[in-house]
């Protein structure tokens, strides 16, 4: 993983195959070198049909069609029209030097919740994975027929460097567990993250990255879960004021 590099990186695609004749590809490659050209580029971003998007915030939410990929919960860093860079975000000079985490632990697991899912899951995954990411229905949640056995299992598993991340299945506007008692209560109850408007994506690489480096404890891992990286959560002044 690469941070606060100060010569852009730029990840792009296509739709359809560059030798085709009807192709998004010559386009985008072109988009591509006008961005990374640019004295003002950095950092790691997805250039793709006239959009720049920050690395944290892409997600692919269409198969087909050539505007395949959307910025989650945070506006474009810029559009390329005619040839043109139009930055609608400008960007201070990264102040430190760029770095490369190597070591990354995919003891990670996603768990979609479904209606009808059976709790006995909820021990195998506690046992083999060393974090959980939940996505939950709406803004956040465990429903009551999983409460039981969810407390349980957070109770055994509470202090021996277990991470549980919620989050939602919804893409834009991101959880906030306040909202409905069932995750109000499990909040309360326990130590765990919320996602708030990070992508699924950028928890997973994050946890990885973080527990890659050695970081097992809990309030350690919250202080660097909350730090924003490349754009990657909007809502660290926020969570700084509650403490």
């Amino acid at each position: 993983m690469i941070q606060d590099s100060s010569k852009p990186i730029v990840i792009t695609g296509a739709q359809k195959p560059i030798q085709m004749d009807v192709t998004d590809a010559r386009t985008n490659l072109l988009d591509s070198f006008i961005y990374a050209a640019d004295d003002e580029s950095q950092g790691v971003n997805i250039v793709f049909d006239g959009k720049v998007i920050a690395g944290t915030r892409a997600k692919k939410e269409r198969a087909k069609s050539y505007d395949a990929f959307s910025s989650i919960n945070f506006p474009y860093l810029a559009v390329i029209q005619e040839g043109m860079i139009v930055r609608y975000i400008r960007e201070p000079a990264y102040d430190t030097p760029v770095s490369f985490s190597y070591d990354m632990k995919d003891s990670v697991y996603v768990l979609k919740l479904i209606p009808g899912m059976h709790a006995s899951i909820l021990p195998y995954l506690f046992a083999h994975y060393d974090c959980l990411v939940i996505e939950s229905f709406g803004v956040g949640g465990i429903p009551n027929t999983l409460v039981q056995e969810f407390y349980i299992e957070m109770k055994k598993w509470e202090g021996r460097g277990k991470f549980v991340v919620m989050t939602t299945q919804v893409a834009n506007e991101g959880s906030n567990m306040t909202v409905y008692e069932v995750g109000k209560r499990v909040k309360q109850d326990f130590r765990l993250f919320e996602a708030y408007d990070m992508t699924l994506e950028a928890v997973i690489t994050k946890m990885m990255w973080l527990m890659g480096k050695g970081t097992m404890d809990f309030e350690e891992m919250k202080k660097d879960f909350y730090t924003e990286v490349n754009h990657d959560i909007l809502f660290t002044k926020r969570l700084e004021s509650e403490g």
